[in-house]
C-alpha cells in the first residue's frame, strides 16, 4: 500500500482536493538526493540546516484542518523544501496564490527549485520570499489561510492581524509540550482556537532575537 493510500485508510486524508494534491505532488521531488529512498516513509526527513520536511501524516492532518479551497490566497511560513507550498498551490488552483516565506537562503532556493518542477514558479502560483515568517507579509494581506510549519511559543500577533475574516490558521504551539492549534478569525478582534496535542516540530525562529 502506498503512502497516500495509508493516509486515506488511517483517516488522515479525507478531502478529495487534498488527496488529489498528495497524489500529484510527489514528496520525492522535495527531498535531498540522499533521502530519496525514504521519501515514501511516513516520517520527517532532514533537509539540512537543522530543518526537516515534515512527516506526511502531520502535513495531511494540518491541511485537513486548514481546508484550503480553490482561489484562496495562502501564506506558508517556514516553507523549507517547498513540498507544502506545492501541495497548497495545487489545491488553490489557477485562481489562487501561495506566498512562501523561508528565513534560510539556501532552503528558500531549494524550495523554489523543487516547486519549479511543477511549473508553479513560472505560472506565478507560488512566490518564494526570503524573510522572517513571524512578521508575515503585511503587504500581501489579508490571507484566507496561513500554514505555519514550525513551533511558536504563542500565536504571533502579526499573523493574527494578517488573517482574513473567516480565515483559518494552523500553527504548532509550545516549546516542550507542543500542540497544533487551529485558529479561526470570526471578526477583527474575535478568534476561536482548537488544540490538538501530540506533535513535535522544529522551533519558529524570530530573527530579532540573538
Amino acid at each position: 500500500m502506498d503512502l497516500v493510500d495509508q493516509l486515506i485508510q488511517s483517516n488522515y486524508l479525507k478531502t478529495p482536493s487534498i488527496i488529489k494534491a498528495f497524489r500529484k505532488i510527489k514528496r520525492e521531488d522535495f527531498v535531498p538526493p540522499s533521502a530519496k529512498k525514504k521519501a515514501e516513509v511516513n516520517e520527517p526527513l532532514s533537509i539540512g540546516y537543522g530543518q526537516t520536511i515534515s512527516q506526511p501524516l502531520t502535513v495531511a492532518f494540518m491541511l485537513e484542518l486548514l481546508e484550503p479551497k480553490e482561489g484562496d490566497k495562502v501564506l506558508d511560513i517556514g516553507s523549507g523544501s517547498g513540498w507544502v507550498s506545492a501541495l497548497l498551490a495545487e489545491i488553490v488552483g489557477k485562481t489562487g496564490k501561495v506566498f512562501a516565506i523561508e528565513r534560510i537562503p539556501e532552503l528558500k532556493e531549494f524550495g523554489e527549485s523543487n516547486a519549479s518542477k511543477y511549473g508553479f514558479i513560472n505560472n506565478g502560483r507560488i512566490e518564494f520570499i526570503l524573510g522572517d515568517g513571524i512578521k508575515g507579509l503585511p503587504e500581501f494581506a489579508p490571507f484566507n489561510c496561513i500554514y505555519v510549519g514550525a513551533a511558536a511559543a504563542k500565536v504571533p500577533l502579526a499573523l493574527s492581524e494578517q488573517l482574513a475574516i473567516k480565515g483559518k490558521m494552523v500553527i504548532p504551539l509550545g516549546i516542550e509540550n507542543q500542540e497544533i492549534a487551529l485558529i479561526r478569525k470570526i471578526s477583527q478582534n474575535y478568534f476561536l482556537k482548537k488544540s490538538f496535542p501530540g506533535f513535535i516540530f522544529v522551533p519558529l525562529v524570530n530573527e530579532n532575537k540573538k
